[in-house]
C-alpha cells in the first residue's frame, strides 16, 4: 500500500510539560488506522499537531512523500486532510446540502439547485440515508456524522480523521457509519480511527498505533495483537510482569444489601445493566476509559436521564430520577470532574461543605452562620483541609484539599451508600492514601462505597469486588482472589477464563 501520511519524532510541550515525545505515526492509502491510548497518553494533542490545531516543537510530518508545514485546520484542510471532531460542528437548522457546502464560496454567487444535485449525487455515492433538501435537525445523530463526513469526501480528502465518532451512537447507527468507512477505505482513502471502543477496533481496523504517556509504543497489524496484549500495552502492565496484588476480604457477606438495580438503563449510551451492593462494601467500577463506568454510576445516582430499570434500597422499591432523590435515599456522589462537576468554585469553603446538606434541608430553611460554621470546622479538622479559614474560596485550595472538601460535604450527609468517581485523580500520594484510608474506614462502619479509579493497584488495594465493563456494557465480576491484574486485563478483552 502507498504511504500517505508519515509522522516522525513529533514532540510537543505544554509550559515545560511533555505531551509528546518523539512519536511516529504512518498512514497509509486504502486503509483505516486505530489509534490507541488511555486519557492522557497523547491521541488527541497528536490530532492536533497533524492538523494544525497546534504547532509542534519537534519532528517532521511528510503527506503524499513532501515534507509539509501545517499552520492551521485549513491548510490540513487544503492539502487533503479532514478531521471530523466527536462533537459535530454542523447546523441543524440548515438542510444537508448546506452543510456540505457552507463556507464554500459567496452566498450571493450559490448555484442552489448545483449545490442539491451535486450533494445528492455524493449522498447516492456514499450509501448515506439523508436528503438533499433534507433539515440537518431532522437526521439521526449518525447520519448527521455521516454528513459530515461527506463534507470532508468532497472536499478531495486523502486522509480522513475520526475522533470518537461512534461515541453516541447505538449499534444500528454505528454499523451504517462502519458501511460508509469501508466505502471509504475501498476508494483509497486512508482513515486515522481514535475511539475506546476494543470491539470496533477488531471489527473494522487493519493497523493500530498505541501511544501511553505521550510516547509511541508501538505500530500493529490487527491480527499481530489479541485483544488482551493491546489492553496490556495501553495500560503500561504485562500479564506476567506483576505478581497479583493480594488484600485482607473485606466484603461481609452477611450483609444486607443496601442498593439493587435491575435493567437500569440512561439517554448516557449505558446498556441496561443489574448491580447491587452490600452493607460495608466496597465494591469498584473497571474499564478503559469510555468503557461505560463513569455513565453507570451516573445513572445510579439518577445524574443522567434514565430511560429503565427498577431500583431498591433497603429492599425497598423506590423512584431515582433526580439527584435529589438519590440524596434523599442515603446516596452521595463525588464526580470524577471536580472542577465542572463537584466545586462551586466562587463559593467559600464552608459554603461548599455545606451544600448537600443545605439542599436535603430545603433552601427556605438556611443554617445559621455558627452552624454552618461549627459544622465546617468540624471537617476541615477531621479531614485535615489545609485551607486558610473556612471562608477562603475553594478556588484557592490545591487539588488534593478541593477533593477533600467534597468528600467532607457528602460525609456530613452521613450516606448509607457513597459513589466516588475518580477521588484520587490529579491529586498527590500523601492525600491518595489518605482517601484510601477514609473509604475503608467509612466501609468498617458500615457504609457502602462504590469506588472508581483509573489506576488499577488502587482498585486493588481498596475494592472487594470489581464490576468489569466494556464498550459500556458489564462483561465480567471478579472477587477476591479472582482480583489480579491479568484476569482484569483478559476479563476487558474479552478472553477471561
Amino acid at each position: 500500500m502507498k504511504t500517505i501520511l508519515e509522522m516522525r519524532n513529533i514532540a510537543k510541550y505544554f509550559t515545560g510539560v511533555c505531551a509528546l515525545h518523539n512519536v511516529d505515526f504512518t498512514l497509509r492509502a486504502g486503509e483505516i488506522h486505530a489509534l490507541m491510548g488511555e486519557n492522557g497518553a497523547g491521541k488527541s494533542t497528536l490530532i492536533k499537531v497533524l492538523t494544525g490545531v497546534y504547532a509542534k516543537d519537534g519532528g517532521e510530518i511528510s503527506f503524499e512523500g513532501q515534507s509539509v508545514t501545517i499552520r492551521s485546520p485549513q491548510e490540513a484542510q487544503n492539502i487533503g486532510i479532514s478531521t471530523v471532531y466527536q462533537e459535530i460542528s454542523l447546523c441543524p437548522n440548515l438542510t444537508v446540502a448546506e452543510n456540505m457546502y457552507i463556507g464554500r464560496g459567496k452566498q450571493s454567487t450559490v448555484n442552489w439547485r448545483a449545490m442539491e444535485r451535486n450533494a445528492a449525487a455524493i449522498l447516492e455515492r456514499l450509501s448515506i440515508p439523508a436528503r438533499a433538501k433534507q433539515q440537518l435537525a431532522n437526521c439521526s445523530l449518525a447520519v448527521q456524522q455521516m454528513v459530515a463526513i461527506a463534507r470532508a469526501v468532497d472536499m478531495e480528502c486523502k486522509a480522513l480523521v475520526l475522533d470518537e465518532p461512534t461515541s453516541s451512537l447505538d449499534e444500528q447507527e454505528t454499523a451504517k457509519l462502519f458501511e460508509l468507512m469501508r466505502n471509504l477505505r475501498d476508494k483509497g482513502v486512508g482513515i486515522v480511527f481514535v475511539t475506546h471502543f476494543l470491539e470496533q477496533v477488531y471489527q473494522i481496523c487493519d493497523r493500530i498505533t498505541v501511544l501511553r504517556n505521550g510516547e509511541l509504543v508501538g505500530e500493529y497489524g490487527i491480527k499481530e495483537l489479541p485483544r488482551v496484549q493491546l489492553v496490556a500495552k495501553m495500560m503500561g502492565k504485562e500479564l506476567d510482569e506483576a505478581a497479583a496484588i493480594r488484600h485482607d476480604e473485606r466484603e461481609n457477606s452477611d450483609g444486607a444489601v443496601v442498593y439493587e438495580a435491575a435493567g437500569l438503563s440512561s439517554l448516557n449510551c449505558v446498556m441496561p445493566f443489574d448491580f447491587s451492593i452490600k452493607k460495608g462494601e466496597v465494591n469498584g467500577f473497571t474499564g478503559l476509559l469510555g468503557s461505560g463506568r463513569s455513565e453507570s454510576v451516573r445513572a445510579v445516582f439518577g445524574a443522567d436521564r434514565i430511560t429503565g430499570g427498577k431500583v431498591k434500597v433497603n429492599d425497598r422499591s423506590v423512584k431515582i430520577t433526580k439527584p435529589i432523590h438519590a440524596m434523599r435515599q442515603g446516596l452521595g456522589y463525588l464526580p470524577e470532574n471536580r472542577k465542572s462537576d463537584g466545586i462551586i468554585a466562587d463559593l467559600s469553603v464552608r459554603d461548599n461543605i455545606i451544600l448537600a446538606l443545605q439542599v436535603l434541608k430545603g433552601f427556605f430553611r438556611p443554617f445559621s452562620k455558627a452552624e454552618a460554621e461549627k459544622l465546617a470546622d468540624e471537617y476541615i479538622k477531621a479531614l485535615g483541609i489545609k485551607t486558610a479559614s473556612a471562608d477562603t474560596p475553594i478556588k484557592s485550595l490545591s487539588g488534593g484539599n478541593q477533593q477533600k472538601v467534597i468528600f467532607a460535604r457528602w460525609l456530613l450527609t452521613h450516606p448509607k451508600y457513597l459513589i466516588l468517581d475518580e477521588p484520587t485523580r490529579g491529586i498527590d500520594v500523601g492525600t491518595k492514601l489518605e482517601i484510601q484510608k477514609i473509604v475503608l474506614k467509612l466501609a468498617r462502619e458500615g457504609v457502602c462505597v462504590t469506588f472508581i479509579s483509573s489506576e488499577i493497584e488502587e482498585m486493588l488495594r481498596t475494592c472487594s469486588r470489581l464490576i468489569v465493563m466494556r464498550d459500556r456494557k458489564i462483561v465480567g465480576e471478579l472477587r477476591g482472589s479472582e482480583m489480579t491484574q491479568d484476569n482484569i486485563m483478559r476479563t476487558i478483552a474479552g478472553e477471561a477464563g
